[in-house]
């Protein structure tokens, strides 16, 4: 049965001097890696910054639509795939949430509101007069990668954090929801999502664990996700189902019991309540 497979650092040409960074050409990367452009997943944080050339881009099942100025950051595990025009330019980068927290150290790279949440857009756009704003720290990782000097882990982690602070400004513009004081519930409900949704299914568990009521953890959703919290939820939920079934490394019951569902009919009814389609002919589909 076909499984997605889950790259790690070590799949790609890392230097020699840092394992847990790896910087390329977009061009050059397709080179030497063709396996990326098959559906897969990576247990790293990977950006991608397209600066021309055209395409689409999957993730998790959202397509985009890959323009001069796309640049996408994915969290690990995301399922991603392309398809794209002979003309692509940009770059990569791959690198590993120990790597930067341990070096920034109070600094951590979940503190940038887009590599934490799966409810986040994973695509910012730069436009044409902001693309030279962000540009020369790319090219800069790619000149400093080819070179064997003194401090060199020192001084790509910092152009990855200039990087990580253009996007955050142009993410705060773009998505203005988040920078709003609700940002710290939001955050801790996500966390515990994380760590309950495959036994917890009830908003108000969540809103009792974080000692707010119901109506408020609803306005907070709302607020910044245009979602009510049991939308929220499962969101979540919709997106492992579908993970775990073109993974088809389990049966479609098993599946079912995975994320808390011991009724396989309530389940089937569920999903296809959600996604127009059964877990069987979603599994089947053709990607």
């Amino acid at each position: 049965m076909k499984k997605y497979p889950v790259y790690s650092l070590q799949n790609f040409s890392c230097n020699d001097i840092q394992r847990d960074f790896y910087i390329n050409t977009f061009k050059e990367h397709l080179k030497n890696h063709r396996f990326v452009e098959e559906p897969h997943r990576h247990d790293s944080y990977v950006m991608v910054f397209f600066t021309d050339g055209s395409g689409i881009h999957e993730i998790d099942f959202d397509k985009f639509e890959i323009k001069q100025g796309s640049l996408f950051v994915l969290q690990p595990g995301q399922i991603h795939h392309w398809s794209l025009s002979e003309d692509i330019e940009g770059f990569v980068i791959i690198f590993s949430q120990e790597l930067y927290n341990l070096y920034f150290g109070q600094k951590k790279i979940n503190d940038y509101n887009f590599y934490h949440s799966v409810h986040n857009r994973p695509e910012i756009v730069f436009k044409k007069n902001e693309i030279p704003k962000i540009l020369p720290y790319f090219d800069l990782l790619i000149q400093e990668n080819l070179q064997n000097n003194k401090l060199q882990v020192d001084m790509m982690l910092n152009l990855l954090d200039c990087i990580n602070i253009e996007i955050s400004r142009k993410y705060s513009e773009t998505y203005s929801h988040q920078v709003h004081s609700y940002n710290i519930k939001i955050n801790m409900f996500e966390l515990l999502l994380e760590q309950y949704f495959t036994i917890e299914k009830l908003p108000s568990f969540y809103a009792e664990k974080l000692n707010i009521t119901l109506k408020h953890l609803n306005r907070i959703c709302n607020e910044i996700l245009q979602k009510t919290a049991t939308e929220v939820i499962v969101d979540r939920v919709i997106l492992e189902i579908k993970r775990m079934l073109i993974d088809k490394e389990l049966a479609v019951n098993e599946v079912a019991f995975k994320v808390g569902y011991e009724d396989y009919s309530y389940f089937s009814r569920f999903f296809k309540k959600q996604t127009g389609m059964s877990p069987t002919e979603f599994r089947n589909t053709p990607r």
